[in-house]
C-alpha cells in the first residue's frame, strides 16, 4: 500500500520577505521594564518612535493633565540600528506582560521589519543558554505629538528621588494636592486637609561622600505652585531608575520632573498646575 507525500494535502505558503529596519539590543531588560512599569498606569496604549537617535515616547493622560516623554538614545543600545523612521504601537499593558516574562539582567533585543505588524523581542540569559523570543502585535495610533517648548524655569531642585517619593507617599495621606513653594531658604512641600496639615522643608545639602544624597537648589525668582498628589504619586514609581530627580518649576507652566538615564536619555513628566479653588 504506497504512502502519499504529506505536503500533498497543504499548499504552500510563501511568507513575504520583509527586511528587519530596526534592531535595538539592550544590556538589561530592567531598564525598558521599569520604564514601561513607570507610565503604564498614565497612558494605556502610545507610539514608540524609533529612528537613529534612538526610541523615543510622548503621550498624555486621557485628562490632558499629564504627560510624559521619554528617549532612550541610541548609545543606550549596542548594538542599535534603524534604517528608517517608524512608530510601533503598542499597548502598554500587554507589553508589561511580555517584559515580566524576563529576567532583570537578560539581555533584550528589539526588532521590527518594513512595514512592521508585530515587534519581535528577544531576552537571552546572561547565565545561561536559555533563549525566550516573543511578537507583540502593534496597533495604529493615531497620536498627536506636541512641540515642548524650551523654558528657563524660576526654580531647578535636584533630589534624591527615594526622598521626593517618600514626600509625596506622607503627604498623599493628609490631601489630594500639594504646594511646592521654593524660596532663598530651600523648597516647602506642604499640604491642607480634612484630616490636618503637613509640610516638608529642604535646604540645600551637599555630602561628598554620597553625593546621590545632595539636595541642589537654583533659584532666579521664587515660586510656589500647586499640584496633583496622585499624579506625582505615581511620576514616583520611576524612583528605580535613576537616584536622583530634578524638580523645575515656573510660575504658569507645567511642572517638570525628569530621572535622568545613561547615555544622556532621560524619563520626563509634565503635569499641569492647579488653578485657584480648583480641586
Amino acid at each position: 500500500m504506497s504512502m502519499k507525500i504529506i505536503e500533498c494535502f497543504f499548499y504552500r505558503r510563501e511568507k513575504p520577505y520583509r527586511a528587519v529596519v530596526l534592531e535595538a539590543r539592550l544590556e538589561q531588560a530592567n531598564l525598558l521594564k521599569k520604564v514601561v512599569d513607570a507610565i503604564k498606569d498614565l497612558v494605556q496604549d502610545c507610539n514608540f518612535d524609533c529612528n537613529d537617535s534612538g526610541v523615543a515616547l510622548q503621550a498624555m493622560d486621557n485628562s490632558h493633565v499629564a504627560l510624559v516623554s521619554m528617549m532612550l538614545k541610541a548609545e543606550s543600545f549596542s548594538p542599535f540600528r534603524c534604517d528608517r523612521n517608524i512608530a510601533l504601537g503598542i499597548n502598554l499593558t500587554s507589553l508589561m506582560k511580555v517584559l515580566r516574562c524576563a529576567q532583570n539582567e537578560d539581555i533584550l533585543t528589539l526588532k521590527a521589519e518594513d512595514a512592521p505588524d508585530v515587534v519581535n523581542l528577544v531576552f537571552e540569559s546572561s547565565e545561561s543558554d536559555r533563549l525566550s523570543e516573543y511578537d507583540i502585535k502593534l496597533m495604529d495610533i493615531d497620536q498627536e505629538h506636541l512641540g515642548i517648548p524650551e523654558t528657563e524655569y524660576a526654580a531647578t531642585i535636584t533630589m534624591p528621588s527615594a526622598e521626593f517619593q517618600k514626600i509625596c507617599r506622607d503627604l498623599i495621606a493628609l490631601s489630594e494636592s500639594v504646594a511646592i513653594e521654593a524660596t532663598k531658604d530651600g523648597v516647602k512641600f506642604s499640604c491642607s486637609g480634612d484630616i490636618g496639615n503637613g509640610a516638608v522643608t529642604l535646604r540645600s545639602h551637599t555630602n561628598v561622600e554620597k553625593p546621590d544624597q545632595n539636595v541642589e537648589i537654583a533659584l532666579s525668582e521664587p515660586v510656589a505652585l500647586t499640584f496633583s498628589l496622585k499624579y506625582l504619586v505615581n511620576f514616583c514609581k520611576a524612583s528605580g531608575l535613576s537616584g536622583t530627580v530634578k524638580l523645575c518649576l515656573s510660575n504658569e507652566v507645567p511642572l517638570l520632573v525628569e530621572y535622568g538615564l545613561a547615555s544622556n536619555s532621560y524619563l520626563r513628566f509634565y503635569l499641569a498646575p492647579k488653578i485657584g479653588d480648583e480641586e
